[in-house]
This record gives C-alpha cells, structure tokens and sequence, in this order.
C-alpha cells in the first residue's frame, strides 16, 4: 500500500521568520538555536535542524476537527523553510531514527487504531494501519515527547 508523508504547510509561520524576542513573545513563541545536529526534529522540511540553526518553538494544532481528539503541542520550524516535505513510500530520516506513536484516524477525526514502532519499522506499521478499511489518515508524533511529526495519507 503506497502512503505519503507531508510536513507542515510553513505559510502560516513565515510572518515569525527574523522578528525580534518581544515580538515573539506577543505570539506565544520562542526563538531556539540548535546546539547539535540530532535533537531538533523540524516539522516544515522534516529533518534534523543543524547546529547553529534558528528554530521557532510554537504550538501547532495538528488535530483542529471539532472532537474529542482536538490537539496540539509544540513543534519546531526552522527559521527560514519554505518548502514542506512531500515523500512517498518513505519515512525520512527525522523519523526513522526516533520511537513514533502512529494515530490512525477515522473519516470522523476519532482513533481508530495506533500503535507505538521504532521509526525504522514505521513503514510497515503505517501499511498494517492502512489495511483497515476504518483509516482515514494517520498522524505521527514523536513517542518520548508526544510531540506531532507528520501526516501521513494514502497516496
């Protein structure tokens, strides 16, 4: 079963790039430099930020249907990306080297079924996922921080 995996639309976000702290703040942000090349998973191009990197630590609603399920938590965008991650039949490697928690989400926004994989099974957990006829759409988070990573669809 072929799926896609897509990062976070930056347009809402490019308006933050290069403010000052102050400004910043007033939108409930924070401005995060990369002290390393693993530990900041950007959510935009959906790869480790590299050190020296100017990230934007936000709070990104990734599950707006008006439900139960209605969620977001904060994610990193790196100051800067403007072009999502759009890749098929492929996990990148962000993800790959981490544990994810895979939702499995109904046509009605509501858990169907999840699992928690290390990132470098997520390809098939993904597939297992998608052969339920009751899967609409999957949303990966990071599992140790339950931070939202991508969204993955059938392609």
């Amino acid at each position: 079963m072929s799926f896609r995996i897509t990062g976070l639309d930056p347009r809402p976000y490019v308006s933050l790039y290069g403010l000052d702290e102050a400004s910043l703040k007033t939108h409930g942000v924070i401005r995060v430099m990369a002290t390393d090349d693993t530990g900041y998973p950007e959510r935009v191009e959906l790869r480790a930020a590299h050190r020296g990197e100017s990230l934007l630590l936000l709070n990104h609603t990734h599950q707006p249907a008006d439900t139960p399920y209605r969620s977001s938590h904060a994610v990193f965008i790196r100051e800067g990306a403007t072009t999502p991650y759009d890749g098929y039949d492929e996990v990148p490697d962000v993800m790959r080297v981490r544990t994810l928690s895979l939702r499995g989400f109904d046509r009605h926004h509501h858990i169907a079924s999840a699992v928690v994989v290390d990132g470098g099974a997520a390809a098939e957990a993904i597939e297992r996922l998608f052969a339920m006829s009751a899967v609409s759409y999957i949303q990966a988070h990071y599992a140790a921080y339950g931070c939202y990573a991508a969204r993955v669809d059938r392609a």
